[in-house]
Formats: C-alpha cells, structure tokens, sequence
C-alpha cells in the first residue's frame, strides 16, 4: 500500500473542539500507511488582495503546509449553516494569489461532528462548493455527519460506540483509497 502524509484542518479554533475529538478519533483509526499533521490557521490575518504581492510569513507558511501534503482532511463544525469564518479565510489564503492555488489537484475528504441532528450536513456541502472551485478532487462518498453526544469520543480520540468506531475506520479506509486512486491519476508535481 501506499504510504501519504496527509495534511487536517479542523475547522473550530477553539481548543476543547469536538471536531478536534473527532480529528484524533480519525488518527486513530486510519490505516497505517497515512501519516498526519495539523495544518493550522489560527495565525492567518483576514485575506485581502492587497497580501497578494508580498504573502506575510504566517500565509507562506500555510500555503506550504498544504503544498506539502500529498492529501487534505477538513474535520469542521458548522456555525450558522455554514463553514466558520476562520476556516473560509483559510481556505482563501491558500487559494491565492491567482495561479498559485495550493489545493489545485490536492485529494480532499470532509467530515464533521455537531451536537444537532443533521451533523454538519450544511457546512460540508458548502465547503464542497468552495473546494470544488479550488479543483480539489473530493471524496464524495462515504458522507460522514456525526451526531456529537457527550461521551461518544474521548479528547484522546477512543471512539466508545462499536459501530461509530467501525464506521470511521472505514471512513478512513476509503479516504486512504482515494488518495491513492486520485495520486495515480494526477501525481504530485516534482
């Protein structure tokens, strides 16, 4: 199997996040040949246009984080219907400037985990829509919106319900498989 470092976002920035459960949880249960680390965002000013000529350190940074990775995990909360703010301003600054779009042919995979009965159904289509637009090949099936209860994960990402658990390993599985098919077929730049 193949072995590719894959780059998460977790789209709260809060620090006790149950996206940030989940996130662990995913770790957890990935197949072994994926090998993680967390791209943050949390330092990024706004995005304007006006950064485009000289990106601050902070946006070099980033976009680098996402351009080394060979495959991107979005791990979000949906706030007010929609992605947080903070995760879309992200987004931006690696998508620009025009024609140096870091998710450009990068595989991408969405989930996330709200209390409310949908999950984050809503903020993951829209994410989609974004992400397409940056041409990011998606993982489009399975669909994972998780219904958070207290105690489903743990901080450290032990999943407590067997069939929760068996269902993000598979998740994980079929992120896994993607990668590999989509770097098959559009491999990295050298």
């Amino acid at each position: 199997m193949s072995h590719y470092k894959v780059g998460y976002l977790i789209g709260s920035l809060a620090k006790g996040s149950i996206n940030r459960q989940l996130a662990n949880a995913l770790i957890r249960l990935a197949p072994k040949e994926l090998e993680f680390h967390e791209i943050s965002f949390k330092d990024l000013p706004l995005y304007s246009y006006d950064y485009d000529a000289d990106y601050p350190p902070e946006g070099k940074a980033f976009k680098q984080a996402i351009e080394d990775s060979d495959a991107v995990l979005f791990v979000t909360p949906e706030y007010n219907r929609s992605i947080p703010g903070g995760l879309k301003n992200a987004i931006d600054w690696a998508s620009r400037p025009w024609g140096t779009n870091s998710f450009a042919r990068k595989p991408s995979g969405v989930i996330g985990t709200s209390p409310g009965a949908i999950g984050t159904a809503i903020a993951q289509q829209q994410l989609r829509s974004v992400l397409s637009f940056c041409n990011s090949p998606q993982m489009n099936a399975p669909e994972a919106y998780i219904q958070f209860k207290p105690g489903l994960i743990t901080p450290e990402g032990e999943v407590t319900d067997a069939s929760t658990e068996e269902f993000l390993r598979n998740y994980m599985s079929e992120f896994h498989q993607f990668a590999r098919r989509v770097l098959t077929v559009l491999p990295r730049k050298g």
